[in-house]
């Protein structure tokens, strides 16, 4: 069972402590413009670049809500399994989603907002990654310490990784091909080749890494460490740490404005959003939003972040 979402098929209470904390000085040049309510235990977001539209995993209601990202507003709500984490594909619009106690991804299609696909997978997949240049899909299996990879084209397992010890979070580097595995219980993070599907190098991170992104432009990868409180910045040409920034308590999720090298960590303990800048690798701006905010989105055309928060059932829109 991970700290903040259900552990096996009846599920369990949240049980993080949530600790509201203060916005520095430096937050109103992004600001929350709109809260809108979703699904019950919301706590994964991603953002269709293609359509504006913004997905958001509920596990308690098996659903994803559909925002437009104009109006700010639910236009559809899609059946699922227990949805865990989810990814655009931003070439082709669909949308992978990690139903976890049912061991399968759902394909969701971003024209018709409906469901194309089920695969099976490992064993409790929690997180997905999608390589937008060959399709390929990365799925983080938590109970197996796998990584299963889909092909985009044909919706098959084409291949079965074996990482670390509870892997969480995993992203793509888009200017390697690479994948970053955060696995949990190791407090490692595990680099998969994209050509020859293994393990290439294993990093030492720290306590309990959660979340992970890659700046497509940079080539920098950004772990968040939920038991550390802090942010590891992994090299992406060296595969070596090469800053720790602290941020609030219990980081879990992360993402990255490559437009303006600009980072948004969730903190669940303190219902915030740490900014950090990627240049100085410091962090910038504490931006107040729901209760027990999870998963973070960008959109990157028009630098609006999502926080998925799962204390309130709620997503918050930051002015990017």
């Amino acid at each position: 069972m991970t700290r903040y979402q259900r552990s096996g098929a009846t599920g369990a209470a949240r049980t993080a402590t949530l600790d509201r904390a203060v916005p520095t000085a430096s937050a109103a040049a992004c600001v929350v413009t709109a809260t809108i309510p979703v699904g019950s235990e919301s706590d994964a977001v991603a953002a269709n670049p293609l359509t504006g539209s913004v997905y958001v995993a509920s596990q308690w209601a098996d659903t994803v809500s559909v925002i437009s990202g104009q109006t700010n507003t639910v236009t559809a709500t899609i059946p699922v399994g227990n949805p865990q984490g989810m990814a655009v594909n931003p070439s082709t619009g669909d949308v992978y989603v990690t139903n976890f106690n049912d061991g399968t991804v759902s394909v969701i299609s971003g024209r018709t907002n409906t469901v194309t696909a089920a695969i099976p997978v490992g064993s409790l997949p929690i997180t997905v990654a999608v390589n937008p240049r060959t399709g390929d899909v990365y799925v983080a299996n938590f109970n197996d310490g796998t990584v299963s990879v889909i092909s985009g084209r044909t919706g098959t397992v084409t291949a079965t990784i074996l990482v670390g010890s509870s892997p969480y979070g995993v992203a793509v580097s888009l200017r390697t091909g690479d994948v970053y595995v955060t696995n949990f219980s190791d407090g490692t993070v595990s680099v998969i080749s994209g050509q020859t599907r293994t393990v290439t190098a294993t990093i030492l991170i720290g306590n309990g890494p959660d979340a992970v992104a890659a700046n497509p432009r940079t080539g920098d990868v950004y772990v968040a460490n939920y038991g550390a409180s802090t942010v590891s910045v992994i090299s992406g040409r060296t595969n070596t740490v090469t800053a720790t920034i602290p941020v609030g308590k219990g980081p879990v999720g992360v993402a990255v404005n490559p437009s303006t090298d600009i980072v948004y960590v969730t903190s669940i303990k303190n219902g915030t959003v740490s900014v950090i800048s990627g240049q100085t690798n410091t962090v910038t701006a504490t931006i107040p939003v729901g209760n027990g905010p999870v998963g973070v989105a960008v959109n990157p055309l028009t630098g609006t972040v999502y926080t998925a928060n799962i204390g309130d059932d709620t997503v918050s829109v930051i002015s990017g």
